[in-house]
């Protein structure tokens, strides 16, 4: 059983040529609303996309944003423990998607801000945490220390990109950050030249896994480094691509799929989750996921090659 712990929102999207710079008003086009929330996608995504038993700590209020939010994750078959609150909005997230699927996002994390240590519910059947950084970071090194005493292995999103204190750092089994939120942890500031080999070599954690959008991702298992290239596809929106994931990632790991396989999966859910609009309407099902990571018999080695290099190996 995989627990997510963390955020729901409620996403405002409008669709646009580009997203605006600062000063700058852009005329949209389509709006629409979707459930989101990195905790919320992931939790999706473990359940739907990964095939894995699911449920999903979250906090929400006591509004009409919570519905949707609640009916997308029940949809999954995702188990909920809501902590309701009166006195704050269930979450939003504003979000515009320009015409090369690439978005810009501002979170109001409302309700998601109330989540607290003693809301951790019963671990028992539990194998997996995963959490984000949408919640209280207080609570998220609360809930990775009682999960590391129980056993339960810890599996850290760290996004949105912030420094990591010790004692959350400490209780990770598993990091997955992108290539931002690596130099943060790592303390590279962002004139920093170090390369993603040199910034994973700084980290004390067993495992890491970066993600680098259209290039693939790259991980280092215990001390040996694995690759992954992104699958091919033409994106059509990439929100919630990252969390889909991270979510389908655990769900191999909770299905006990050796490294290699659970990276290859992961890949080909984020890839999958592009070609469709919105987050966790976004997300693709188990079955998807599967036919994909089939058709791909063998990774082309100038793609391994390339990716190495990005990455700052030597090829």
């Amino acid at each position: 059983m995989i627990l997510v712990a963390g955020s729901a929102n409620l996403d405002f999207v409008v669709r646009a040529s580009h997203i605006p710079a600062p000063g700058e008003t852009v005329l949209g086009r389509e709006f629409k609303t979707y459930p989101g929330g990195k905790g919320a996608n992931q939790a999706v995504a473990c359940a739907r996309a990964g095939g894995a038993p699911t449920q999903m700590l979250l906090a929400l209020g006591d509004d009409l944003y919570a519905r949707p939010l609640e009916e997308s994750l029940l949809g999954a078959n995702v188990k909920l423990h809501i902590v309701r609150d009166k006195t704050q909005a269930t979450g939003t997230a504003f979000i515009c998607v320009s015409d090369d699927a690439e978005n810009a996002i501002t979170v109001a994390p409302g309700a998601n801000a109330v989540l607290r240590e003693g809301h951790l519910p019963s671990l028992e059947g539990v194998t997996h945490l995963l959490m984000q950084l949408e919640t209280p970071i207080e609570s998220v090194t609360a809930y990775a220390q009682a999960a590391r005493a129980k056993g339960v292995a810890v599996v850290l999103n760290a996004a949105p990109a912030q420094s990591l204190p010790a004692g959350l750092l400490k209780n990770i089994d598993v990091l997955i950050v992108n290539e931002g939120e690596l130099a943060a942890i790592a303390h590279n500031s962002a004139h920093d030249k170090s390369s993603i080999a040199q910034s994973l070599a700084e980290l004390d954690v067993p495992c890491v896994v970066v993600t680098l959008g259209h290039h693939g991702c790259c991980a280092r298992i215990d001390g040996q480094v694995l690759f992954q290239p992104a699958f091919d596809v033409t994106p059509v929106d990439t929100t919630g691509a990252g969390d889909t994931f991270c979510g389908a990632l655990v769900a191999a790991l909770q299905h006990k799929q050796a490294w290699p396989q659970a990276l290859a999966a992961a890949s080909a859910a984020g890839a999958m989750a592009c070609t469709r609009p919105g987050a966790q309407s976004s997300i693709p099902s188990h079955a998807e996921v599967q036919v994909l990571v089939a058709k791909t018999t063998a990774v082309a080695e100038d793609k391994l090659s390339a990716l190495r290099t990005f990455c700052g190996f030597a090829a």
